[in-house]
């Protein structure tokens, strides 16, 4: 360890699928003509990605994936931040570097020249304003332990960890090394569920890094429940507070719920009137890790999270249309 470790240069640095997203309106009819299970992410592969891309209304395209829409948000904050991921060498792999590092945010990695193209995200938004993802991960499967850049790790008060990437074998070794790395240097290590089907998916895997390798654990009031197989909202929450530092659960217009050691804050919904939940528990993490790595108690890191997460919920898209850092700032932010 070096003792420029003592003084990290970043807040946060994400690790996830490096995607574009692909988002466009369509009707509930959509989702049943194409066979979709609405409000989940399914994994598609090329031919199945290319026929919804085909059916798909006109759209808005943007970087994305749910690590990087995070940490665009703590960049958006003002905070200090870094990603880690894999993209092709190729028009959308130039897009997503060139829109990811404009957001503020360091991402070093170097394109790959071989194998599949840059993943994306093709998301249908319902009049409800569910979203469906439908993901051809592409590039980004093939994420292993060697993409891991265990200085930059090192340099980061908290590594944020997503959910979606964990399910090749690959990626798993890659979690677990980046773990390793952040606690040797004496750093945090912070994950998102993402989603209930990835619970469901490696539910025993999640269990055991959660309980040896996580510190900070965010997941929605369902991804808590399918994770602990428990009934009820109390109980998730209690067996995660025996697992990590701080346990923070997302329960959608009736808030969130933050809990570290005997600290228990409840924390309302910002209002908004929802046009797209896409990007909502991407946006609260970068708000919870934003007021986390600067110092703030619980609840304000909650309440921050409450407040990105509704700077996009009212609009379309996974990423705040304005300035999170100064929306926040006449709140004493």
């Amino acid at each position: 360890m070096t003792s420029a470790w003592d003084h990290p240069t970043y807040d946060v640095v994400g690790i996830g699928n490096a995607l574009v997203d692909v988002l466009t309106h369509e009707s509930e009819d959509f989702i049943d003509r194409h066979g979709l299970v609405k409000g989940s992410m399914t994994l598609v592969d090329t031919e199945r990605a290319e026929e919804l891309y085909a059916a798909m209304g006109a759209g808005i395209e943007m970087s994305g994936g749910s690590a990087a829409n995070t940490i665009s948000g703590i960049a958006s904050f003002g905070g200090r931040a870094a990603y880690i991921g894999r993209v092709h060498d190729d028009q959308l792999g130039a897009v997503f570097a060139h829109d990811l590092r404009a957001t503020g945010v360091d991402f070093r990695a170097k394109p790959a020249t071989e194998g599949p193209p840059t993943g994306r995200c093709l998301i249908v938004v319902t009049p409800d304003a569910q979203r469906t993802m439908n993901t051809y991960l592409g590039s980004s499967e093939y994420f292993g332990p060697e993409h891991v850049d265990a200085d930059l790790i090192a340099d980061a008060q908290v590594t944020f960890l997503e959910g979606y990437l964990f399910d090749r074998p690959e990626a798993k070794e890659a979690y677990w090394k980046a773990s390793r790395v952040a606690h040797e240097a004496g750093r945090r290590v912070a994950l998102t569920l993402s989603d209930t089907f990835c619970v469901e998916r490696h539910r025993g895997e999640w269990r055991e890094l959660v309980r040896e390798q996580v510190d900070i654990l965010f997941a929605n009031e369902h991804e808590a429940l399918s994770l602990y197989e428990v009934d009820t909202f109390e109980e998730a929450l209690a067996a995660a507070r025996d697992d990590v530092e701080i346990a923070i659960i997302t329960r959608g217009p009736a808030g969130s719920v933050v809990a570290r050691g005997d600290e228990v804050a409840a924390i309302d919904a910002h209002p908004v009137e929802v046009v797209d939940t896409t990007g909502a528990g991407d946006l609260y993490a970068a708000g919870f890790l934003y007021g986390f790595t600067q110092g703030r108690s619980m609840a304000e890191c909650g309440q921050l999270g409450s407040i990105a997460a509704s700077a996009v919920l009212g609009h379309t898209g996974a990423r705040p249309g304005v300035s999170l850092g100064q929306l926040v700032r006449p709140m004493g932010y």
